[in-house]
């Protein structure tokens, strides 16, 4: 059975940092693009950032750049989320996903084949 268990949420004040881990299990994500999405209330879930199996292709959305960084442990079987300089537009759950068809360029929920059951981050001003 795959599982992706993310880690690492919680409440942080505006301007401060937090950093998700999502461990994947059940099998080995070779050649798999990972990466995270979000959801606030209200909205629909978003594209946060995606990584290549080999960490060489990244993306990012554009509320994010220069702010969050996305990196994998493939000996891990692990994908991990930086969030630095937040605010509290980022306040949503965030969900760490995997998909065979996931890619900086198809960047869709659609693309997704497997997801984790979301972390909270709250941003407080």
């Amino acid at each position: 059975q795959v599982q992706l268990v993310e880690s690492g949420g919680g409440l942080v004040q505006a301007g401060g940092s937090l950093r998700l881990s999502c461990a994947a299990s059940g099998r080995k994500f070779n050649g798999y693009y990972m990466g995270w999405f979000r959801q606030a209330p209200g909205k629909e879930r978003e594209f946060v950032a995606v990584i290549s199996w080999s960490g060489m292709s990244l993306a990012y959305a554009d509320s994010v750049k220069d702010r969050f960084t996305i990196s994998r442990d493939n000996a891990k079987n692990t994908v991990y989320l930086q969030m630095n300089s937040l605010n509290v537009a980022d306040t949503a759950v965030y969900y760490c996903a995997a998909g065979g068809r996931l890619s900086t360029v198809v960047r869709t929920t659609a693309a997704v084949d497997y997801w984790g059951q979301g972390t909270q981050v709250t941003v407080s001003a």
